[in-house]
């Protein structure tokens, strides 16, 4: 497990507070940001152990703002259900080192090549939601067992619902909270999430919320497109290179 001396704990505080910064700005991006660039540094299972706490709390705190929770969690429990269900059966894929670095880095590229094409699911039929959830939520999960993500394809087919702003940003997190929560179990059954990593977690924590906090106060000063474009961007190029070095 990383055990950081001080230039890494700033290098790796400073991760989580941009990671916190855009998930202020754009409400998500903390794990696909975090996850990318602690890959640079470590293997992917350490990164995602380190995650834990920052993620859920934060994703606590975007679920809990809104009055749709439960009208969410009833239309969503499909999705849900279907997360643990591939995170159960993809438990251990992040153990392997070049092929966990391999997928994150190939799932950071779809997803940023997928948002700067402006790509978007169709809707699905009211009477396919539920298996649609159910598939979606299992390779939403499948995909988190190996690389720690948890964006694909769960925030394009969110987005397809074509769910209200607040309904959005509260799904959203639920969604994450959910993934957090099971990948949490996967990492702790292998014993990567562990009282040394809990611990690390923390203190990844201020820098993650004090970041978030200050991006929630700049998204009105920024434009949300150019900024999603240049972190797409960004994505990309950390997920070519990630990918290049899983080969």
């Amino acid at each position: 497990m990383f055990v950081p001396n001080v230039h890494d704990f700033m290098v790796v505080s400073f991760v989580f507070f941009v990671a916190g910064g855009v998930k202020g700005v754009l409400g998500m991006g903390l794990p696909t940001v975090a996850m990318g660039l602690l890959g640079l540094m470590m293997p992917v299972a350490e990164g995602a152990a380190l995650l834990f706490l920052p993620s859920l709390i934060t994703n606590l705190w975007q679920m809990s703002r809104g009055g749709h929770l439960r009208a969410l969690a009833w239309r969503l429990w499909p999705m849900m259900a279907g997360v643990c269900a591939g995170m159960w059966l993809g438990r251990g894929w992040m153990s392997a080192p070049s092929g966990a670095m391999l997928w994150l880095g190939l799932c950071l590229v779809a997803y940023a090549l997928a948002g700067l094409a402006g790509l978007h699911l169709p809707q699905p039929r009211a009477r396919h939601e539920t298996a649609a959830s159910g598939v979606v939520g299992c390779l939403t999960g499948l995909l988190t067992a190996a690389t720690g993500v948890f964006v694909l394809p769960a925030v394009p087919y969110l987005q397809a619902l074509r769910l209200k702003k607040d309904e959005m940003a509260q799904a959203l997190g639920l969604s994450f909270t959910v993934s957090t929560l099971a990948l949490a179990v996967t990492l702790t059954s292998s014993r990567h999430l562990n009282a040394d990593s809990a611990t690390q977690s923390l203190l990844m924590l201020l820098p993650a919320l004090v970041g978030m906090w200050l991006g929630q106060n700049l998204r009105d000063e920024l434009s949300q497109e150019s900024f999603r474009t240049w972190l797409m961007g960004g994505l990309l190029a950390l997920g070519a290179w990630l990918a290049w070095q899983g080969l």
